[in-house]
């Protein structure tokens, strides 16, 4: 086992909102924290409301024509009363950081825990903290300032733009498997693979490496080529396949010796395949590739399918395209 310098250590982020989606996340993260020996940042952010103006329907402010002073008048109270709300939303994101960091030092005695309520929106918090974070930890949904982080278009976004690993919690494995999987597109991604095999020695588990294909289908084409250089092409690409978790774990088994790693290559829909795999995980690790969209970067549909469905927690590794 590696010696770990704890006073180096990257703190484990989470975003809470004291929904208990997000209550089941820091509970999470208090665990990671622990394995790792790292401190906790716990982050909680005001939301953004948009304050309905005086006047409007269901507002205590009458209807009615006011002359300029009047309405001069009328703004300034109107920010008044905003610059409220917005310091009672404060205090409400402070207690809640400070509620989730006292449950956090219940459970875990000793660990290190900063609460932090941050007036900014949850994308921004999250990836700019998570850049300076081991890990950064989500659950699947919230009712506040870190509403939608999974299936939500948050979630995507921080998914889609942090810079360090990002882990969401969710699935109903309830109890311990022994096992981590990664899931690898391409031979290259070899941090996805580097990270699984500490996340296996760190767990004392054992490490899947899975990668799985599917010959691509050409719907048009009205004169399939001859069944022999379908076998050809079909024998080819197998070959390739068999290749890619191999190549993503070279030299990973030397610098890991206590790690029980097997690669496997199967011929199934990579999303299904993954999915299926995490029923018998405890956690599964993704190469997140983030791909240039019309509307900015953009996870795969492998990792859309996996977020959505998997039966452990998922943590997205970012990778280049």
């Amino acid at each position: 086992m590696r010696t770990v310098n704890r006073s180096a250590q990257l703190p484990v982020v989470v975003g809470v909102d004291g929904s208990d989606h997000s209550l089941r996340a820091l509970d999470r993260a208090v665990g990671e924290a622990v394995l790792r020996g790292a401190p906790l940042k716990i982050l909680c952010g005001a939301s953004a409301h948009r304050f309905a103006p005086d006047g409007a329907p269901g507002t205590s402010g009458a209807p009615g024509a006011v002359d300029a002073s009047g309405e001069a008048e009328g703004a300034a109270t109107a920010d008044t009363a905003d610059e409220e709300r917005r310091r009672a939303l404060a205090r409400q994101a402070r207690q809640t950081a400070e509620s989730a960091a006292e449950r956090a030092r219940e459970s875990a005695p000793g660990l290190e825990v900063e609460p932090s309520a941050v007036d900014e929106n949850a994308v921004a918090a999250l990836v700019r903290a998570g850049s300076r974070a081991a890990l950064t930890v989500v659950g699947t949904r919230g009712h506040g300032g870190f509403t939608g982080l999974l299936l939500g278009s948050v979630s995507l976004r921080v998914a889609a733009h942090i810079e360090g690993p990002l882990m969401v919690v969710r699935g109903d494995n309830e109890r311990p498997r022994h096992t981590v999987v990664v899931g690898v597109e391409y031979g290259t991604d070899t941090d996805a693979a580097r990270y699984g095999f500490e996340e296996a020695e760190r767990r004392a588990a054992a490490l899947l490496v899975l990668h799985a294909w599917e010959l691509p289908v050409h719907p048009g084409v009205m004169v399939p080529p001859p069944t022999r250089v379908l076998e050809e092409i079909a024998e080819e690409q197998a070959r390739y396949e068999e290749s890619v978790p191999m190549d993503a774990v070279a030299g990973l088994r030397e610098a890991y010796p206590n790690v029980d790693a097997r690669a496997e290559t199967v011929y199934a829909g990579p999303g299904h395949a993954l999915v299926e795999a995490s029923a018998a995980a405890d956690l599964v690790v993704l190469a997140a590739h983030r791909r240039h969209r019309l509307f900015g970067m953009r996870l795969g549909p492998v990792t859309h399918a996996v977020l959505h469905h998997a039966h452990c927690p998922v943590v997205l590794v970012p990778t280049a395209a």
